[in-house]
């Protein structure tokens, strides 16, 4: 099998994930966390919609990490979002991770929003 180095170009990737901490673009953030191609930051989580909100902007995609377990968003944040036109997947925490360096990876517009595991 061929290995080959995956490239970032100038976007932000998750470079590991543990017990209440992301690590990300090199930088260790606690807590939850919003990624973006630009930037990550930390996030209250759940407790703030608004930041959810905020992403549609800058993604078509929102991947949600709900921490070690897949879990369902509020239905209204989910209404809400859905109203917005961006896309929701809910997933457990580290294969929103995945799936996000992935994508962005390939020069898509998407951002992650993840709870700790």
């Amino acid at each position: 099998m061929q290995l080959n180095e995956v490239k970032f170009d100038d976007a932000v990737p998750v470079d590991g994930y543990g017990p209440g901490f992301f690590r990300i673009g090199g930088e260790v953030l606690q807590g939850a966390v919003i990624v973006t191609e630009k930037q990550a930051r930390q996030w209250a989580g759940l407790e703030d919609p608004d930041a959810l909100k905020a992403l549609a902007a800058e993604a078509d995609v929102i991947f949600v990490g709900m921490g070690a377990e897949v879990a369902f968003l509020p239905k209204a944040l989910r209404e809400e979002l859905d109203a917005m036109g961006v896309g929701v997947e809910v997933m457990s925490s580290p294969s929103a991770c995945r799936t996000y360096n992935v994508l962005i990876s390939e020069g898509r517009r998407v951002a992650l929003a993840a709870l700790p595991v």
